[in-house]
């Protein structure tokens, strides 16, 4: 996938993953539990927090292929959908890791961990994940932008901009991996207009 002409980007993800109702409590350790990735979202934005592209899959789970209620009722998900637009793992994380390649990638959140798994879980079933490792820089922005605006402290990514008291950044509604996204992309840009620009080596110039 080519670049776009901006001579510098970088990109923020989130992801949406298997879950159960005590899945958070018990840090996903019951028996054949994994944080399995199911939804993918990713913004390419400029060094004014602009959205320059953005992109977007739905993934088939493999451990777990049948999506429980509880996810389902969180994030919107349903079974069918999945089933009939989801793409193979290593299909969605080689495409992802394409659009991400030779930026910084930022979350909010540990999603690069996520990311980690289900990474080295393709590879252990053999699959060839193209694009190759998760090279880009991967960063948890979520320090950052809590300490500058402590009022987003106890919000998740789709709330943000709400915390924030921002114009509503998209359609769609949180727990929707690419509204979480604009979300945070949102609150970034915000910070940025009142003076705050990213951390260094967030930015990196963009090949041609």
């Amino acid at each position: 996938m080519p670049h776009p002409t901006s001579p510098a980007t970088f990109v923020v993800v989130d992801l949406e993953f298997t879950t159960w109702p005590d899945a958070l409590v018990t840090d996903w350790a019951g028996p054949g539990r994994r944080r399995e990735i199911v939804q993918i979202g990713a913004l390419r934005l400029d060094a004014r927090c602009t959205v320059v592209e953005e992109y977007e899959a739905l993934v088939k789970p493999v451990a777990n292929p049948r999506l429980s209620p509880f996810f389902t009722e969180l994030t919107g998900i349903d079974q069918h959908t999945v089933d009939r637009e989801g793409l193979e793992p290593a299909q969605a994380l080689g495409d992802f890791l394409g659009f991400c390649r030779g930026q910084s990638v930022l979350s909010y959140g540990n999603d690069m961990m996520v990311l980690a798994e289900n990474t080295a879980w393709a590879r252990a079933r053999g699959e060839e994940i193209k694009n190759g490792f998760l090279d880009p820089a991967f960063l948890n922005i979520r320090p950052w932008l809590n300490t500058l605006a402590p009022a987003t402290a106890t919000a998740n990514s789709g709330r943000l901009w709400q915390a924030l008291d921002l114009p509503r950044p998209a359609e769609g509604a949180e727990h929707s991996a690419l509204f979480d996204c604009y979300s945070l992309a949102a609150a970034l840009g915000h910070l940025h207009t009142l003076g705050h620009p990213l951390p260094p080596g967030c930015v990196r110039p963009t090949a041609g």
